[in-house]
């Protein structure tokens, strides 16, 4: 079984649009053949993240930490208890493309490390702030970028080296270099990137929304 891991805290704004696109994703392997899991970890949520969930028909886990290390190891967990072989990131911000799943096994590797690019920028008035942010950012094959919300890990890998960190930051990072220390073959690729939202108003401070805010900020 495929798995695939969403954290989420008050994110019913944009996670229908991201359950519409896994789910597209999960079609693509499941025509193959392959089963297919989502669970949504609904974390310290106060919106309507749930009956959005729940409109998807995708599986729910509660948690209360507001810690999105600990929302993902969680989910994994639960994922890992019900047989999953392999196990898909992304976040409840973000859009994953139809063949996103299908790419990350197709490297048999231990561990896919994807990009992500910017759905909109209408949430930042500088407008040299999309040239900036492509100036530093790397999409191409062998990049060394890590994000939460495109990452896939085989199981064996994972349970390894322990999974997630509970840390409220770089939680991602961590676990990557963590496969690194352990000699996993991770692929860096650019072929499935994920459309990720550029809203100022971040759900983890420090994590990708507050570097485009940072970024804003430079002359």
């Amino acid at each position: 079984m495929i798995a695939v891991i969403v954290p989420a805290h008050n994110e019913e704004q944009l996670l229908g649009r991201c359950l519409r696109a896994l789910g597209r994703a999960a079609r693509t392997l499941t025509a193959r053949g392959e089963e297919v899991q989502t669970v949504v970890v609904l974390d310290a949520c106060s919106d309507a993240s749930e009956a959005v969930a729940r409109a998807h028909g995708v599986q729910l886990l509660k948690v209360q930490a507001r810690n999105v290390g600990q929302a993902r190891r969680a989910g994994a967990a639960l994922m890992l208890e019900r047989g999953a072989r392999w196990l898909a990131f992304t976040d409840a911000d973000s859009c994953v493309p139809a063949d996103w799943l299908l790419c990350q096994l197709a490297f048999a590797a231990d561990a896919v490390c994807g990009t992500v690019h910017v759905d909109t920028w209408q949430a930042h008035q500088d407008a040299a702030l999309r040239e900036r942010y492509l100036a530093h950012y790397q999409a191409r094959e062998g990049h060394r970028h890590i994000h939460g919300a495109n990452l896939g890990i085989c199981a064996r890998a994972y349970e390894k080296v322990g999974g997630f960190q509970p840390l409220p930051l770089h939680e991602d990072v961590q676990l990557v270099n963590d496969l690194q220390q352990s000699g996993a073959h991770i692929v860096w690729t650019a072929r499935n990137s994920v459309s990720t939202s550029s809203r100022k108003d971040c759900r983890v401070r420090g994590g990708f929304g507050d570097f485009l805010n940072n970024l804003n900020g430079l002359a």
